[in-house]
């Protein structure tokens, strides 16, 4: 009887220490509510727009690729010019990818020359060229991309070489772990978490549900 009531009150705490378990392992990203554009540095749209859209991106990931030829341009044109969306780039580089850090980092150096959002474009359209590249080779061809733009490549080279923009692209991986995100292109828009490639369709949708028409 003893040993009955041992194995029934056994399986009792293996039932709900797996259900603990599971209900840990089901976090959402941002359970924390941390504000996930609180401290961005490139950020495009006005302040007071209604909307705040958020992108983890990677530039190695074919469905940020996606988002960035396919559906990025119309949320500008449409939303971000027009001042119904204030819109925050994040990168998020995974381990192991030095070359998606530095260019990373490459199109922060732009973005102090105004170029951002030329410069993101670029970096996926050739990120097959620069990907596969041996990384001491990747500064010539990120200044080369600089100067394809008609940026100050003096000064961009010189802003590359000092890492001074590397402190941003730490800062965004950091706040990725934080909020949970694993995955890229991994969006918040007002709060809200979206992950993966959407057709500029499905945004249309998605923004004016958060608030913007």
């Amino acid at each position: 009887m003893q040993r009955a009531v041992f194995a029934m009150v056994l399986g009792i705490a293996i039932i709900l220490a797996a259900g603990l378990w599971y209900l840990q392992g089901e976090q959402k990203p941002n359970a924390a509510g941390d504000d996930p554009a609180a401290g961005a540095h490139v950020v495009f749209g006005q302040a007071d727009a209604p909307v705040t859209i958020v992108e983890f991106s990677n530039y190695l990931c074919p469905h940020c690729k996606h988002h960035a030829e396919q559906s990025l341009p119309l949320i500008f044109k449409n939303y971000v010019d027009t001042g119904k969306v204030r819109y925050v780039f994040r990168d998020l580089p995974f381990q192991r990818q030095p070359n998606v850090e530095l260019a990373a980092m490459a199109a922060d150096c732009a973005y102090e020359q105004g170029k951002y959002v030329d410069y993101h474009e670029l970096l996926f359209r050739a990120n097959e060229q620069w990907g596969r590249a041996p990384l001491e080779e990747l500064p010539q061809y990120f200044s080369d991309y600089a100067s394809q733009l008609g940026m100050d490549a003096g000064r961009f080279e010189r802003c590359l070489a000092s890492e001074k923009t590397r402190p941003w692209v730490e800062a965004d991986k950091a706040l990725a772990e934080k909020l949970n995100v694993g995955g890229t292109p991994s969006f918040f828009v007002n709060g809200r978490f979206i992950e993966g490639f959407r057709p500029y369709s499905e945004w249309e949708k998605i923004i004016a549900e958060a608030g913007a028409r």
